[in-house]
């Protein structure tokens, strides 16, 4: 089996990570979604505001990278959300609840402790393709 890097042509070339990863590889039936922050794809800068427009960031973040891989948020099959204040769990839950609303796919929720940038809340996942 080969991966393969998967390209998402909607952020602009500053905007890319400067870490070395890729947003998403492709492996047999899986994509891999490495954690997405809440960066506006269109701008390259972190998102400003609470947890709620953090976390719909990151979904949405999560959202276009799958679909640059051909895959969907319904394919989801594992999330994990990195999140710097255990507090927030409800409120996270709350806006999750508006990107999986049925047949929930299994996650972990993990408090830690911070990122080297200005934002409370990072989402990852492995979907099917």
């Amino acid at each position: 089996m080969e991966k393969q890097i998967v390209d998402v042509p909607k952020i602009i070339p500053e905007g890319r990570p400067q870490t070395p990863l890729s947003l998403a590889v492709k492996a047999g039936d899986f994509v891999f979604v490495s954690g997405q922050p809440p960066t506006d794809f269109a701008t390259g800068e972190f998102v400003q505001g609470d947890i709620e427009v953090q976390t719909r960031q990151c979904l949405e973040n999560v959202k276009t990278v799958l679909e640059a891989a051909g895959s969907s948020m319904k394919k989801v099959v594992k999330v994990q959300v990195l999140c710097a204040n255990a507090a927030h769990f409800q409120r996270v839950n709350a806006i999750y609840r508006q990107y999986f609303t049925e047949d929930f796919p299994a996650r972990t929720f993990v408090t830690v402790g911070s990122w080297p940038g200005g934002f409370d809340i990072e989402i990852e996942c492995i979907a099917l393709v």
